[in-house]
């Protein structure tokens, strides 16, 4: 039952995310093929944020990091390690913390922002995978429902 109940968890947050996919993006750095999606918290199922501690709310942005490795036959994914800053364009800098979930050959990496309505938030991450560290760029502008 309980092994049920995690795939259905599993499936909520991957079709909550399926929701927003105009929002997904992949960049090729080095030997990893880099997935990553920032979406308003509120598109996951109030059972999804809270097996994950999710904050949902209007005005909580989730980033969503996953790590494959192109170096391999079926680009396997890879145990990284990333830290970053999200800043908006007033300056204001805020740390994100990156929790990595696993689930089954699944690896993916979850953090948290807060936001203001239609306030574009730029991402600098670095993905440390042990070997290489490669940095990620990129910008999303959140809307509160």
């Amino acid at each position: 039952m309980k092994f049920i109940s995690k795939i259905v968890l599993v499936a909520s947050l991957v079709l909550g995310f399926s929701a927003n996919l105009a929002a997904e993006n992949m960049k090729k750095l080095g030997n990893m093929n880099v997935h990553y999606m920032a979406i308003g918290a509120t598109f996951l199922t109030p059972e999804v944020a809270k097996a994950y501690g999710i904050e949902r709310s209007k005005y909580n942005g989730l980033i969503n990091i996953s790590v494959l490795d192109n170096t391999q036959k079926d680009t396997p994914a890879k145990t990284v390690t990333i830290t970053g800053t999200a800043r908006n364009l007033l300056g204001r800098e805020k740390p994100l913390n990156f929790v990595e979930v696993k689930e089954g050959d699944a690896i993916y990496y979850l953090a948290q922002v807060q936001y203001r309505n239609e306030e574009m938030i730029r991402f600098d991450l670095t993905i440390d995978d042990g070997n290489e560290k490669q940095n990620l760029k990129f910008q999303q502008t959140f809307y509160t429902d």
